[in-house]
């Protein structure tokens, strides 16, 4: 496949990490093998970095902030417009790539790719930003101000179903705040980490940098361990599962560091009568069947008022017949395959559930063993909002339909779940959007009108709240997660009064 020349790749990767002396070598280091998911045959072998790896990568990062903080961020901002340059130019091959490894369709994988040039573009406009404030002060002569500084080394911990997107959210913003980036990514997805690592690599060399951007590839119990650990990590964006983004707050916090938690999902479409059922019908399919249903922002619950259900649910089969099932590299296919066969067994183990408590599967629900591969066809299932297996997060295809009759008992309906991300409401009455959006309304981090729960743009902070984590990337002012603040106090007169008129000696 020319495209994975193209960026680097290789039948055999050697490196497992990139560190201060390349990509390090493969002698006594243990591999791993990424998987095509849509043939179930390997694509490449990668070795896996060992605590001794991961330590000279984060002295070299380390090292690389002392002199990377004191750069004018404009100049910061000028590696990160020719990151995203770099991307664009190598849009079309990487996107293959994450489609190939992902098993995400060849429209995401590129819309995956757009992401990380779009927050090049944002970190490149931030860079002559980084406002403070001037604070007026109680003392005479005196001028307080607020200034926000580079905080340290940024270790990113990112998940199968983005492999290369919330890299982007991270290390563009800090970048542009003079933090590097030590990124672990999931082990299912090491080859586009590395296709990213050489884009990563070109630019920093073309400005005579080094150590900006780190990638240490390796188990989770090994180096991400490590990563979680350490005391010169301030701050670890963690993207997963709700139990593992818990252990991940308890070792960074009883450290004292921060964390940016980007946990589970359990989304959720209110379709009202007076809603564009064509519009809603539309969002309602890309947001349970895109990425295969393994995106955190995947919509997984419909309620349906019970006057516009049996109409909506009718068509919402027929769009689901036609959705074609395949190679995600065949732009005729709207949806690939899971990410490997623990994927499937959850999904299965799922649908069991779901007949013990009644659920009546309207289509859907299937293991396809007719061909090589992790491929399932997305279910639809009549279900009870209350039951343990809705509130349930399983990362697959599933999407439960759930009639409502009152607009109070449906918004009830939806905050009970212990999730609390993204949420969307189909309706074209001004009262009910502006409730779902208000205070008693959505409990989500996202909360939208008319579009649906998945697909959001760069420009807003994205994340959730309860067991979501209660993180913010992206947009907006997530970049105040990778700086700290430091207020400052300017005294211009000959005299030094106290705050608060305290009187003291003399």
């Amino acid at each position: 496949m020319d495209f994975l020349k193209e960026l680097g790749i290789k039948e055999v990767n050697s490196g497992a990490c990139y560190g201060p002396g390349g990509w390090l070598g493969t002698e006594g280091r243990e591999e791993i093998v990424s998987i095509n998911p849509a043939t179930g045959e390997p694509i490449a072998k990668v070795v896996q970095a060992n605590e001794a790896d991961f330590d000279e990568v984060m002295r070299n990062a380390t090292e690389a902030f002392k002199k990377w903080r004191e750069v004018p961020a404009p100049v910061r901002g000028q590696i990160v417009r020719d990151l995203g340059d770099a991307l664009r130019a190598k849009k079309e091959a990487l996107g293959m790539l994450v489609a190939l490894e992902n098993g995400k369709i060849l429209q995401e994988g590129w819309g995956e790719v757009q992401e990380m040039i779009d927050i090049c573009d944002f970190a490149v406009g931030l860079s002559r930003q980084l406002y403070g404030y001037t604070i007026k002060s109680e003392r005479p002569q005196h001028r307080m101000m607020e200034q926000w500084q580079p905080l340290g080394v940024v270790g990113v911990i990112s998940a199968f179903n983005f492999p290369v997107a919330v890299w982007a959210w991270n290390a563009a913003l800090a970048a542009a705040c003079g933090d590097p980036t030590l990124w672990k990514p999931s082990s299912n997805v090491p080859l586009t980490a590395i296709a990213v690592q050489n884009i990563c690599n070109e630019v920093c060399e073309a400005h005579g940098q080094s150590g900006i951007f780190n990638l240490v590839i390796g188990k989770g119990s090994v180096v991400g361990e490590r990563l979680i650990n350490h005391k010169d990590i301030p701050l670890v964006s963690f993207t997963g599962s709700t139990k593992m983004g818990m252990r991940v707050s308890e070792v960074v916090g009883k450290r004292l560091g921060n964390t940016i938690l980007e946990l589970g999902g359990n989304n959720a479409v209110i379709v009202t009568p007076s809603a564009n059922q064509k519009m809603a019908l539309r969002s309602v399919l890309f947001g349970a069947v895109g990425t295969a249903g393994q995106r955190c922002t995947s919509t997984r619950r419909v309620f349906l008022h019970k006057d516009i259900a049996e109409d909506f649910t009718k068509k919402l089969l027929d769009a689901y017949g036609k959705v074609t099932i395949g190679d995600p590299l065949d732009q005729k296919n709207l949806m690939g395959p899971l990410i490997d066969e623990s994927a499937i067994k959850d999904m299965m183990d799922a649908m069991e559930k779901i007949r013990e408590v009644g659920g009546e599967v309207l289509t859907g629900g299937e293991h396809l063993k007719d061909r090589p591969g992790f491929f399932v066809t997305p279910a639809v299932v009549k279900a009870q909002h209350d039951w343990d297996i809705v509130h349930t997060e399983t990362f697959a295809p599933i999407l439960y339909l759930i009639e409502y009759d009152s607009f109070d008992e449906v918004l009830e309906w939806h905050n009970e779940v212990p999730q609390g991300l993204s949420s969307a409401i189909f309706t074209n009455d001004m009262i009910e959007a502006e409730t779902f959006m208000g205070p008693s309304g959505s409990d989500c981090g996202i909360a939208n009108v008319n579009l649906g729960t998945s697909g959001a743009e760069i420009g807003g902070a994205f994340g959730g709240e309860k067991e979501t984590g209660g993180g913010r990337e992206s947009g907006s002012d997530s970049w105040k997660a990778y700086m700290r603040r430091q207020t400052n106090t300017i005294n211009y007169s000959h005299d030094l009064p106290l705050a608060q008129g305290i009187k003291f000696g003399d």
